[in-house]
């Protein structure tokens, strides 16, 4: 029953990835390559993976919340960076 959780995580990897596949079919404004999906993968991974951990190790819920929000808000600004660059590094997207 433990891995319940981890074949709904990787499930939901490949579902996530399965949208900009399928979008890059019918528009032109979709334009990912493998380096794309193998960077959301990983990150997509990274971040199930830690919110996994953090659910068998923590027990209180108000820290379960608190963590994850906060391996939630790192993984949007790493995306939104890589994306469209809003803190101008230079793995910035734009």
């Amino acid at each position: 029953m433990k891995n319940t959780r981890l074949t709904l995580i990787l499930s939901s990897i490949i579902f996530l990835l399965l949208i900009p596949l399928v979008a890059m079919q019918f528009t032109d404004e979709v334009d990912w390559d493998f380096f794309d999906f193998t960077i959301m993968g990983i990150l997509l991974l990274i971040t199930g993976l830690s919110i996994e951990f953090v659910l068998r190790r923590f027990r209180r819920i108000q820290e379960r919340i608190l963590i994850s929000g906060a391996i939630l808000f790192i993984f949007f600004l790493v995306w939104a960076e890589l994306a469209v660059g809003i803190f101008g590094s230079p793995w910035a997207g734009s």
